[in-house]
């Protein structure tokens, strides 16, 4: 019996052979007269649309009427004027605390919420602030983030409800979030600046835009999530939707709401010092005035109490998820009345010691900063030890040259030959290869997705400068990648290796951008080969952390049996861990290219070029059309980039089976 048939069968009963089937079918029909058609080279002028002229009038038009307009003198300015309030009562509310209330007030409120450790940690981060002589802009950070993250919270979970309560509402909020998600945090700048001009109001807006949709993605799952059997009991006992929403869904969606109020948190605060750019003061201020300068020394001092706040608010907000419970487990019969008294009564003396301690240190140092004589001047030390770094590292290294000919090298030898490769690619074999990328590892529907959003950079005329940012992101990509890969491996084996790591990746992680591009322009230069190792470095945490924590979370039994047949190390890790972790893989890729391409935009700022730049041109120069398209083919490139590298729920499913 011929054995071909079956295994012919056998092979089309794989979807990614069927797939793969169907791919070079359709590329055997399709290219021969796509490539008689249009032959090779980028997208065709005849398909390009000019928004230069309608976008330059709408430009014109909102400068010439921002003063006198109905439109924003009542309400952009309405809105502008209540941000602007908002955030300087809670700058007063502040500094009239003083030093010693604030670092009080912070210090209590995390050892109620979140335990002693944490509490500990946040005096000391408090006191680290005022050390570094940051006391008055971290202030300003805060009052800021409190407000962004008030409004981001509010907005997320509002939009949130409505999908995790509505099917339809679900469906047509879900690509919303999407693209905003990968979207740039820079990309945001521009549209508001153009309305609001410059200062806290339009800072405070982009951080919003930005920080909500965690928040609202998370509370919709956490609603939707729900248990059936729990809402069909409750429906039974005639509760109505307002009681089943107050008394069931949301207690029990607790840990998503306030996993989504810790990823606004830590958005903002990232967005609030990309923000700086357009006039936001505080930390992001001086991280920004650092980087004209290429002041490292500045930088850092400015950059550590931003990871000393992400750290504080990340691991109060964490410590909000698993609350103490001070009369638990209270046990039943006559004393049981006693006992909750008693807890209630220590419930209200703690909180009456607190607002008393917070009181006394308001009153004792009340506006008053952190004194000048406890600081402590850490810029020349740093300055002086990155010069001797340049000195030694930047060039006349033995057999390597130095970081200025590696920039040179990587340069010429990777970015150069890859963006020459796709801009001499045929815009229909891009767009060919896109559809058979994201198709392969998706549906149709995510391959359609793919398609549109990068015909949609060729239709808006950005086809060469969006294909020199994708060889920066694919370079910056494959780099982290192997780096993330070859660290998370070692990790995910050692608990020892993994609790070294975790400070480290913490702080690499909480970063802003801003500051990774000081260290790496002072040791490559200027240009894309800094804009590119920035990229790396913050990248990198995510992809570790995610890849070490699929690699973990294997099947024990799996690996069982394979040591048992004698496979070795490396076998495990090629033909069981990998396979089975591909779910968390893959999202560690999607992770790294959507990271890797907001520190690539920002790149701009360092000579990085492409779209990076004309963003920049844009905000600089208060060109709409530059700086809305590009950000707008930002848009496209990373919705693309996400679809190709992000499997669909059906996919983890199958992979994971």
């Amino acid at each position: 019996m011929d054995p071909a048939p079956g295994a012919l069968r056998a092979l089309w009963a794989r979807p990614a052979a069927r797939k793969l089937l169907v791919l070079a079918a359709a590329a055997a029909v399709l290219v021969p007269p796509a490539a008689m058609a249009w032959g090779s080279g980028a997208w065709p002028h005849a398909l390009t649309v000019d928004l230069t002229g309608p976008l330059g009038r709408a430009n014109d038009w909102i400068i010439d009427n921002r003063d006198h307009h109905w439109l924003f003198l009542y309400f952009f300015g309405h809105i502008s004027g209540a941000i602007i309030g908002a955030v300087h009562a809670v700058y007063t509310v502040l500094l009239a605390l003083g030093w010693a209330g604030v670092t009080a007030g912070a210090g209590l409120l995390a050892w109620r919420v979140a335990g002693v450790r944490v509490a500990a940690t946040t005096l000391a981060s408090f006191a680290v602030c005022g050390l570094l002589g940051m006391w008055v802009p971290t202030m300003r950070t805060l009052a800021l983030m409190i407000v962004a993250v008030a409004a981001s919270v509010a907005v997320g979970a509002l939009l949130g409800l409505a999908a995790g309560l509505s099917e339809r509402m679900f469906r047509a909020l879900r690509p919303v979030l999407d693209t905003m998600q990968a979207l740039p945090a820079f990309a945001y700048l521009m549209p508001v600046v153009l309305v609001f001009g410059i200062g806290v109001a339009p800072a405070v807006l982009a951080t919003v835009v930005y920080a909500a949709p965690p928040m609202a993605r998370l509370t919709a799952l956490g609603l939707r999530a729900t248990d059936k059997g729990v809402l069909e009991a409750v429906e039974s006992l005639g509760a109505t939707s307002r009681q089943r929403l107050l008394t069931v869904r949301l207690p029990l969606a607790r840990r998503e709401l306030l996993l989504g109020v810790n990823q606004a948190i830590m958005m903002a605060l990232s967005m609030a010092v990309i923000a700086s750019v357009i006039g936001a003061d505080g930390l992001g201020d001086r991280v920004y005035q650092a980087l004209s300068t290429v002041d490292v020394g500045s930088a850092l001092a400015a950059g550590i109490p931003i990871v000393l706040l992400a750290i504080v608010l990340d691991r109060t907000t964490a410590g909000m998820a698993s609350p103490r419970r001070l009369w638990a487990g209270a046990p039943r019969g006559g004393t049981g009345g006693h006992k909750l008294t008693t807890a209630r009564t220590r419930r209200a003396t703690v909180r009456f010691a607190t607002l008393a301690a917070v009181a006394a240190a308001a009153l004792v140092t009340g506006d008053k900063p952190w004194p000048g004589d406890w600081t402590v001047a850490i810029a020349a030390p740093v300055n002086d030890a990155k010069d001797w770094i340049v000195d030694h590292l930047y060039t006349g290294l033995p057999g390597i040259g130095g970081t200025a000919d590696l920039a040179g090298h990587y340069t010429g030898w990777v970015l150069d030959p890859l963006r020459d490769g796709l801009q001499g690619l045929p815009w229909w074999g891009a767009l060919l290869l896109v559809a058979a990328l994201a198709w392969l590892i998706g549906t149709w529907r995510t391959a359609l997705t793919a398609v549109l959003a990068l015909a949609a950079i060729g239709v808006l005329g950005r086809w060469d400068v969006s294909m020199d940012t994708l060889s920066q992101v694919l370079a910056a990509v494959a780099v982290t990648l192997v780096l993330g890969f070859a660290v998370a491996v070692p990790a995910a084996r050692s608990p020892r290796v993994d609790r070294l790591l975790r400070p480290v990746l913490d702080v690499f992680q909480t970063m802003p951008q801003f500051v990774y591009l000081i260290p790496v322009v002072a040791l490559f230069g200027i240009g894309r080969a800094p804009a590119a190792a920035a990229a790396v470095v913050y990248a990198l945490p995510a992809v570790v952390r995610i890849t070490s924590q699929g690699l973990r979370q294997v099947n024990p039994g799996a690996m069982e049996s394979a040591r048992s047949l004698g496979a070795t190390s490396g076998q495990q890790l090629r033909h069981v861990q990998f396979p089975l972790a591909r779910p968390e893989l893959l999202l560690a890729v999607n992770q790294a290219v959507v990271l890797v391409l907001s520190v690539v935009i920002i790149g701009g700022l360092v000579g990085g070029g492409a779209l990076g730049y004309e963003v920049v041109f844009g905000l600089a120069q208060g060109d709409l059309a530059t700086g809305l398209v590009a950000g707008a083919a930002i848009v496209c490139l990373g919705l693309m980039l996400d679809r190709v590298t992000q499997p669909t729920k059906a996919e983890k499913k199958g992979a994971g089976a």
